[in-house]
Parts: structure tokens; C-alpha cells; sequence
């Protein structure tokens, strides 16, 4: 059984375009993820699932989730509560990666790859 040009070329180009990303991270009650730590003020609301430096090069916490809603969890760090965007205009993009960096600034990922902008 044979695959028509037609159908090579749209796997290519399928292909080609990269994987799909939404920006994202899917959270529940009690996960564990790293953030980022600079204080409230600070843009970048940074999260991964791996430990590593947030997109404006400072080091992430640990973070538990204690609660999460439609566009936002909670999450406690040390003994403070804050609360997360778990929508991101920037992510990681690395085909098979399980570090599901988001991040609302530009910059690297947890894995080193350079984050991409979120199609709307």
C-alpha cells in the first residue's frame, strides 16, 4: 500500500509546523511544580513541572497547588499563598518534553530551548 504525494507532503508540512502548543499547564489539587519567586510585581509568572531558572534568569521554587480555577490556581510556596496565571503567552515547544514551561514573557524554558509565542 502506497502513500499518494499528496498525503506525503501534507505529513511534511504537518510535521514541519511543529507541535502544537496551547500554553497550558494542566494542574490539580496537591501538584508539586516549580515558579518562580521574584515577588508579585515581577511579569513573568514563570511555571514548570522541572526545576530551573524562570525567563528573567532567576531561580524557581518549589510550589504546591492548592486550588485551581478556570485560568488560575493557587499556589503555596514557603508558607505565603499566591496565585498563578496556568494560561501562558509563551511555552515550551520541544517535541516529547514533559516540562510544560508557560510563561508570560519571553525567554528559556526549564529544558533550555528558547519558549515560543501561543497561537491564539
Amino acid at each position: 500500500m502506497g502513500i499518494t504525494l499528496a498525503a506525503a507532503v501534507a505529513v511534511a508540512a504537518a510535521l514541519a509546523a511543529g507541535p502544537s502548543v496551547t500554553g497550558k499547564i494542566n494542574l490539580k489539587v496537591g501538584d508539586v511544580v516549580y515558579a518562580f519567586n521574584c515577588g508579585e510585581s515581577c511579569p513573568c509568572q514563570m511555571i514548570s513541572r522541572h526545576a530551573g531558572n524562570c525567563t528573567c534568569g532567576r531561580p524557581m521554587v518549589k510550589a504546591r497547588v492548592k486550588s485551581v480555577g478556570e485560568r488560575t490556581a493557587v499556589f503555596v510556596i514557603g508558607k505565603r499563598e499566591q496565585p498563578f496565571k496556568t494560561i501562558g503567552k509563551y511555552a515550551c515547544a520541544c517535541p516529547g518534553c514533559t516540562c510544560d514551561s508557560i510563561s508570560q514573557t519571553p525567554g528559556k524554558c526549564t529544558c533550555g530551548v528558547d519558549m515560543v509565542k501561543v497561537e491564539k
